[in-house]
């Protein structure tokens, strides 16, 4: 029970700070701007970790390491924790890609989210200004799922159909992350 109340604790703490870390890199790579209340909302979560990372790792192109590291560091420490206190015997390698793993599923589950949000404001507010920001995250990847499949009756089911696919990957991910070591 104790674990359990832990682990609860450390997830969301980790997952909202992580989670914001992966929006921060996200925004950045696709050149959104943070003037909005998602934008501050993020700088005013990861600042305190992404800036001192920023002076040791520098951005690779449109790749903000810095923000993808401290998602990383994150994570790691999550699963640290919870190894140490459960009194698991694991390789310090095998911790390295739990953690690894997780942020991967971190970026699955906060795209289903991001992808739930677009599809329900696409119907109730399509012209508001998260709409906005919310297409250019999502787009790309909606794109070649509209365009591989039909549109009956003029709905688009692509919002569907990728949430179908991130789901089946965040099984996946969950499956390797917690059943491969």
């Amino acid at each position: 029970m104790f674990l359990q109340i832990v682990n609860l604790i450390l997830d969301v703490a980790t997952g909202l700070v992580g989670g914001a870390c992966l929006m921060r890199l996200v925004m950045q790579w696709q050149r959104l701007p943070f003037q909005n209340p998602i934008g501050r909302f993020v700088f005013a979560v990861t600042d305190w970790l992404v800036m001192p990372l920023r002076r040791v790792l520098p951005a690779l192109g449109r790749l903000d390491t810095s923000s993808l590291a401290a998602a990383w560091l994150m994570k790691l420490s999550h699963v640290t924790i919870m190894w140490f206190l459960g009194g698991t015997q694991a390789a310090f390698v095998g911790i390295l890609i739990a953690s690894l793993f997780g942020v991967l599923h971190w970026l699955v589950s906060g795209l289903s989210a991001i992808i739930l949000l677009y599809a329900i404001l696409s119907w109730v507010q399509p012209n508001s200004g998260s709409m906005m920001l919310l297409s250019r995250i999502v787009e790309p990847w909606l794109a070649p799922i509209r365009n591989a499949i039909p549109q009956p009756g003029g709905i688009d089911l692509s919002p569907l159909v990728l949430l179908v696919i991130l789901q089946i990957a965040g099984m996946l991910l969950a499956g390797l992350q917690y059943g491969g070591f």
